[in-house]
């Protein structure tokens, strides 16, 4: 039964049973489908068809060597949104520089559970570079461990370990926050 193997099996088994990337749906749309709605609310939905649409047809790209699956389909799910952003800048009208970020803070803003918070926290995170910005919240918000989220931006396990602490060191030297999630 498909469903008894793990990931990286899976993807393996696609290559000549194409119905045993079901599972991988099953077992991971919540958590992507996450990741996009705490960054794209509005187009979390059409995000998700889109990585697995992308995730299915690159699934013979997938080296188990790289890291696990989980963190390759972050991976998918980063690029994906990194279109969908750069999509959106392409529409913006105005002078050039004057389109939008390809991190759209702004809408984080709107759902951060510790409102109180929120402005001190953004100020905070805009401040990281964009890299270590990213480890950060892929360990913090979609629970991935530093070398899983290593995987999914493309870098060495120990680079992105490296960058994660000093983005931890960062924000702890910044200012302590009181905070419902685990930036630590």
């Amino acid at each position: 039964m498909t469903t008894d193997l793990d990931d990286e099996e899976l993807l393996a088994r696609t290559a000549r049973d194409p119905a045993a990337f079901e599972p991988l749906v099953v077992r991971h749309s919540a958590a992507l489908h996450g990741y996009f709605a705490r960054r794209a609310p509005a187009a979390a939905d059409d995000l998700l068809a889109e990585l697995w649409l992308r995730a299915y047809a690159a699934r013979q790209g997938f080296d188990a060597a790289r890291g696990p699956a989980r963190a390759w389909l972050f991976g998918v799910a980063r690029n994906v949104l990194s279109a969908h952003w750069r999509r959106l800048a392409q529409q913006h009208t105005g002078p050039p520089g004057a389109g939008r970020d390809d991190d759209p803070w702004e809408a984080v803003d709107a759902r951060l559970d510790a409102a109180a918070v929120a402005p001190r926290l953004r100020a905070l995170l805009t401040g990281l570079p964009p890299d270590e910005r990213e480890l950060l919240l892929l360990v913090a918000w979609e629970q991935l461990t530093p070398g899983e989220a290593a995987a999914a931006v493309g870098i060495p396990a120990g680079t992105a370990r490296s960058r994660l602490h000093r983005a931890r060191t960062r924000l702890r030297a910044s200012a302590p926050l009181k905070l419902t999630g685990d930036l630590s």
